[in-house]
């Protein structure tokens, strides 16, 4: 036999083992070839802001280069460890090392290049999907082409060479180390014997547990008054650190911990099912400690920053209304006046409302107070904040010694609290104007920038005109009025927004088109969510495909456990059923934990993101979740074949 004919006998002889890796393979190179193949489209620039969104899937595809690299050097490395007898028979048989390293990286490159290829062509023909999906996102009505671009070939060329080096420096390494008796021990898998559970392992599955709640209680209270200021960065080190120590720990004992409890409760008399579930795992789990916390805790943050950014996404709207509550926002009344006659000319219908605003001096010490705030000396006792009358609003009526604060969101709640019922002074030019403060409202009444993101106080009308008549001349506001336009027919919302940019409205302080920054948020978190989306696919593949290679793994070496069972009279089916239990722990216990992380990680901070976070969340883990089973379900099919193949 020739060394050609060696070559493809052994990749014809392999393809059972390796068609999980051809897929990765190809689906790697396709992922980044269609990603790379976005950032040079031209069409790019209608979905983003120019140059940015070119950067921002710059950078995305060099966080994709390393995701694919490690899983692919991790893919690899399991793969010629599974063939480690079969190096040390052909070296055995008289071949050197050397011999035994080009047989294998040319089957490595028949390999590589036929899923380049294939990887490539399935990569432009998704990449015209991909720009359709970054269009829906972006809220981009252009049309998507089909475009090759050569620039991503090259780049998508450059990076998988790189990668396919570093494999064949892997493989010259691990031939290098290894002697011939050495490569007939590699797969030997030394199995912990099942014994009595020792204290030590049982302190160290219960510290694991608790430092994991530990870490959840730390991060409910991230941004509580306890935590805020110069503490906040070491809490957020604590709370990491916490929880990733306490899942190796809960992978190394608790698992087996638990376990070991419902055994006891089973008096020890185990079924099948359950020497092929709570057994296997007692042990496997402790062995792989160290992989399935590394694959939990990225999970954790794969799910957090989809979940974060699909918050973004989803608020969008309701961000916009709460910062910008007129479709066109004109805090001056000479360019309002311009603006409403041009509407008036182009026959489109409007409603104003005008606020005439007075911005005083304040002391807030009695009822504000910022966690967090203290350490860093700040005063409240001499702060200014806009004062507007009750009459302007007809929903809220003030009565003349108390005043309401409105404008308030979940965001300002979070990091600043206002004590109602107590008392607030207003410092005029000659009299003080001692006020009760009756509560806090979220009512969008000003914009955010014309209110500067802070609250806004609202007193009776007479109060209003005697502090309107006692103002400071010295003070000068950048804004003393507001107008609020909103158009009466929708469809005539783009005819308005238009005029509003054609006067040059726009271009002022303070004036803005509610329209306008919808577009803009919409496609800046459209962007994110995308790129994010993408990164989250691919860890989420190739987390799946390495705890698959893992029960592929481990579904070989216990082949002639199942061979036994089977001579013993046990059934297909029989073992299906305990294979099943096994592979729902294996998937499913990271997967829990990682999805638990994620949740807490979510709650700590999803208010800085938007402004509902259940429903995104829950999405985001129900994908990600449905996407997850697939390779559960590619495992058993796994087993189910090796069981059938044991006899």
């Amino acid at each position: 036999m020739t060394l050609n004919q060696l070559i493809f006998r052994n990749i014809k002889k392999n393809l059972k083992h390796y068609y999980v890796y051809i897929f990765a393979l190809i689906f790697s190179v396709g992922l980044y070839f269609s990603f790379v193949t976005l950032q040079f489209d031209p069409a790019l620039d209608d979905a983003t802001e120019g140059r940015k969104g070119a950067a921002a899937i710059k950078s995305g595809s060099v966080i994709l280069i390393v995701i694919v690299s490690v899983f692919l050097l991790y893919a690899n490395n399991l793969f010629i460890k599974r063939r480690s007898k079969e190096i040390g028979l052909f070296q055995l048989i008289g071949m050197t090392k050397g011999t035994v390293f080009r047989i294998l990286s040319v089957e490595n490159f028949v390999l590589y290049i036929g899923s380049l290829i294939v990887g490539i062509f399935l990569g432009f023909s998704m990449s015209r999907l991909l720009m359709l999906i970054l269009f829906k996102v972006t809220g981009v009505t252009d049309v998507a082409t089909l475009r090759f671009s050569s620039e991503a070939l090259l780049q998508t060329l450059i990076v998988f060479a790189a990668i396919f080096v570093l494999i064949l420096i892997m493989n010259a390494l691990f031939i290098k180390r290894h002697s011939i008796l050495s490569l007939f021990r590699v797969t030997t898998v030394t199995q912990q014997r099942v014994r009595k559970m020792t204290v030590f392992q049982a302190v160290i599955g219960v510290f694991g547990i608790l430092l994991i709640v530990f870490g959840y209680y730390l991060s409910s209270r991230l941004f509580s008054s306890v935590f805020l200021g110069n503490q906040l960065f070491l809490v957020m080190i604590v709370i990491l650190a916490s929880v990733i120590v306490g899942t190796y720990l809960f992978y190394k004992g608790s698992v087996s911990f638990i376990f070991n409890l419902i055994r006891k409760r089973k008096g020890g008399y185990l079924n099948v099912n359950d020497v092929l579930s709570l057994s296997s795992i007692m042990f496997r789990m402790r062995s792989n400690s160290l992989l399935l916390m590394i694959i939990t805790s990225l999970s954790a943050l794969s799910i957090a920053l989809l979940s974060l950014s699909y918050i973004s996404y989803y608020s969008v709207e309701k961000s916009v209304e709460r910062t910008i509550p007129a479709d066109f926002t004109i805090p001056d009344t000479t360019r309002a006046v311009e603006f409403t006659q041009s509407l008036e000319t182009e026959g489109i219908a409007y409603t104003e409302s005008a606020i005439d605003l007075l911005t005083m001096p304040v002391d807030l010490s009695r009822v504000l107070s910022i966690p967090g705030g203290e350490s860093q000396e700040m005063s409240y006792t001499d702060m200014q904040m806009i004062v507007i009358s009750d009459e302007v609003l007809s929903e809220i009526d003030v009565e003349e010694k108390q005043l309401l604060f409105v404008n308030s969101d979940s965001l300002t709640e979070n990091f600043m609290k206002f004590q109602a019922d107590q008392q607030i002074v207003f410092q005029g030019k000659e009299h003080m104007y001692d006020l009760t403060l009756k509560g806090t409202e979220r009512v969008a009444v000003l914009p955010t920038r014309v209110a500067y993101g802070f609250v806004v106080a609202v007193v009776d009308d007479r109060v209003f005109q005697k502090m309107n008549v006692d103002k400071d001349p010295s003070i000068t506001p950048e804004f003393t009025e507001y107008h609020g336009v909103d158009i009466t027919n929708e469809n005539d919302l783009e005819k308005a927004n238009e005029l509003f940019n054609v006067l040059g409205i726009n271009e002022w302080a303070g004036h803005e088109s509610k329209l306008e920054e919808r577009t803009k948020q919409m496609q800046s978190a459209g962007m994110i969510m995308f790129i994010v989306g993408f990164l989250g696919l691919a860890f989420l593949v190739t987390s799946g495909c390495v705890l698959y290679f893992k029960q592929m793994d481990e579904s070989e070496d216990e082949k002639s456990n199942y061979t036994i069972l089977r001579k013993l009279g046990y059934t297909q089916t029989d073992l299906l059923k305990g294979i099943q239990r096994k592979q729902l722990f294996n998937f499913g216990i990271p997967l829990v934990v990682g999805l638990l992380h994620s949740y807490f990680a979510v709650k700590s901070g999803w208010f800085l993101f938007g402004t509902e976070m259940l429903t995104p969340t829950i999405i985001i883990m129900l994908i990600y979740t449905a996407l997850y089973s697939i390779f559960g379900l590619l495992s058993v099919w796994n087993y189910k074949r090796v069981i059938k193949d044991s006899l």
